[in-house]
């Protein structure tokens, strides 16, 4: 029972961000659209269990939870910087950096959450991870101390990931 089980839903809350993703695409909540998103939530993941052999075992929802809310509160929050800094200043006194973030995360999910989490950030933008996966480089719009970026994104994301996944 538990193989077909784990067959059937080889990714629980996977299936369960389906079902609430396509549901909250439709215009109006239905029972018919309900029941697709379910349909689509145990089919996907079920066509591509096979890719995903080495998915984490254990992820700490609360702390995934936490890690969410902060992201859409800095997300927030960059959005008015970048907007004071479009505004305010001039091209010529913005200081455009590329920073190389060190990384002591060593899951994929892990590292590909941190890099989304850096592009979806305004005013910074995940641009390559080094081969070994031991580095990420990130330009910043606008940074004069590029050890502070640095140091910002280790301490508010990469250790809160570290929590999550490891």
């Amino acid at each position: 029972m538990r193989k077909l089980f784990r067959w059937l839903l080889p990714h629980p809350a996977l299936t369960i961000l389906l079902a609430i993703v396509w549901t909250l695409l439709q215009n109006e909540v239905s029972a018919g659209m309900v029941v697709f998103g379910v349909i689509l939530g145990i089919i996907i993941p079920i066509m591509t269990a096979r890719w995903w052999p080495d998915r984490p075992q254990s992820l700490r929802a609360g702390k995934m939870l936490a890690y969410c809310a902060l992201v859409m509160w800095d997300i927030i929050v960059a959005n008015v910087q970048v907007a004071w800094i479009v505004l305010t200043k001039r091209n010529a006194d913005m200081r455009p950096n590329w920073v190389v973030i060190p990384l002591d995360l060593r899951s994929p999910e892990a590292i590909t959450i941190l890099a989304g989490t850096i592009t979806l950030t305004p005013g910074t933008v995940s641009a390559d991870l080094s081969d070994e996966g031991h580095s990420l480089l990130v330009h910043a719009l606008d940074a004069d101390d590029t050890d502070a970026v640095r140091d910002e994104i280790k301490d508010r994301y990469e250790r809160r990931l570290k929590e999550i996944f490891e």
